[in-house]
């Protein structure tokens, strides 16, 4: 009889393939599951993805341009081409007065300089004339054309001629009265001469006093619609609103550029006039004293 209880080795044998066979499937499995364990390593590595949409198109990157050109770039010509109508208005016009007072300064120069030397030759030559008739034949040469004491010299010289040829008495007891028409042409002549020295004053005086309002202004005006595309716009970056903020300030600098030069040669040409006008005074002088001398010899 055989022994049930102890199994023969055949029947070991198929029970472990049946064993293996069994437990097979787990183990082919078993090699996946490393697999999802390496999704969680390899997100970090894209998550700046949403970033970099945010810099290209988000609220956050918007600021860093205004109208496709940078706060960097800017300069005063750029600003100026960029400015609102109004202001480069503002700013075109007190560049126009800018380049008139520096045009009027030269002319004001050439002319004080050519009349100084011109005045100087004549009362050189005045001083060497012996008679009324040779006052006047220097006064009226063409080398002292346009020259102011010239001028002087030979209204008062005419003037005397002028009584002579119509029969009037000029010496003696009428001596006075021909020295007063000879004092009230060379007044005539000198208030002439006066408008013509303050030709021009009057501008430089405006444009040194209106010059910085103007340029204000236009600032006031540019910064005004600097807030109203703050307003617009819903942002509080000062990126936005700079570019006009310079813009508008420009105005204000370009007002002073006008302003201060015209002031300065404002206060140079009055010094100029004043002291031409001493040295015409004292000219005067010496002219009527020179022909009430020819008067009372008679000549």
């Amino acid at each position: 009889m055989l022994d049930i209880k102890r199994p023969t080795p055949l029947l070991a044998v198929l029970g472990a393939c049946a064993l293996m066979m069994a437990s097979a499937p787990a183990f082919a499995q078993a090699p996946a599951d490393p697999a999802p364990a390496a999704a969680p390593a390899a997100a970090p590595a894209a998550a700046p993805a949403p970033d970099a949409g945010l810099n290209n198109g988000g609220a956050e990157a918007a600021p860093t341009s205004i109208g496709g050109k940078s706060a960097g770039a800017l300069n005063p010509v750029k600003m100026f081409l960029n400015a609102n109508p109004v202001v480069k208005v503002v700013m075109i016009g007190l560049l126009l007065a800018s380049v008139l007072s520096w045009t009027l300064l030269i002319l004001k120069l050439l002319e004080f300089a050519r009349l100084s030397g011109s005045s100087n030759r004549f009362v050189e030559a005045f001083r060497g004339a012996r008679s009324i008739a040779d006052i006047n034949r220097i006064a009226t040469s063409e080398e002292f054309e346009g020259n102011p004491l010239a001028d002087m010299a030979a209204a008062a010289s005419g003037e005397v001629e002028l009584s002579r040829q119509a029969g009037l008495a000029v010496t003696g007891a009428d001596k006075n009265s021909t020295l007063n028409r000879a004092q009230s042409a060379v007044s005539a002549v000198q208030s002439g001469l006066a408008r013509r020295l303050s030709g021009g004053m009057t501008f430089l005086a405006s444009v040194g006093s209106s010059g910085p309002f103007v340029g204000l202004f236009g600032t006031v005006y540019g910064i005004m619609n600097s807030f109203i595309g703050i307003a617009n716009t819903n942002t509080t970056n000062l990126a936005v609103v700079a570019p006009g903020i310079a813009e508008a300030l420009l105005a204000t600098g370009i007002g002073l550029f006008a302003a201060i030069p015209a002031v300065v040669f404002y206060n140079v040409f009055q010094v100029q006039i004043s002291g031409f006008g001493t040295r015409t005074d004292g000219f005067i002088a010496e002219l009527m004293n020179a022909i009430s001398r020819q008067l009372d010899k008679g000549a």
